[in-house]
């Protein structure tokens, strides 16, 4: 990748594709909420994330995130693991972070684009 996509605009982008597969999976499961049997589903890549940036950036871009039945949540009567509220509040804060890194990306392609147009001469 050019070196004018720094790691940190890199890392922004990949965090921003891991939360487009989170928020599906969050919405998978509401949907699913009254579903006997449904077991809820949850996504990890912060970690891999975090691990990546610390040692082998050049794992930034071919991430993936890891999707497994969500192990901290109650079985109800009827087989189903989705905890609505959780969910709910899982989704909006996914969101929250989504619209973070997208201002970071724009903050920094901005300054990007100053640089290349000499300083605004």
């Amino acid at each position: 990748m050019n070196q004018v996509f720094d790691r940190t605009l890199r890392a922004l982008a990949t965090s921003n594709k891991m939360r487009e597969v989170k928020q599906n999976v969050l919405s998978a499961n509401v949907a699913n909420a009254e579903t006997p049997g449904y077991h809820a589903q949850k996504v990890d890549f912060e970690a891999a994330l975090k691990s990546a940036l610390q040692n082998d950036s050049s794992k930034i871009d071919t991430m993936k995130a890891d999707i497994f039945d969500n192990p901290d949540v109650d079985v109800s009567n009827d087989g189903n693991t989705v905890d609505l509220e959780k969910e709910l509040a899982s989704m909006v804060e996914n969101n929250i972070m989504y619209r973070a890194a997208n201002q970071l990306i724009n903050k920094k392609l901005a300054s990007l684009k100053y640089v290349v147009s000499d300083g605004g001469r």
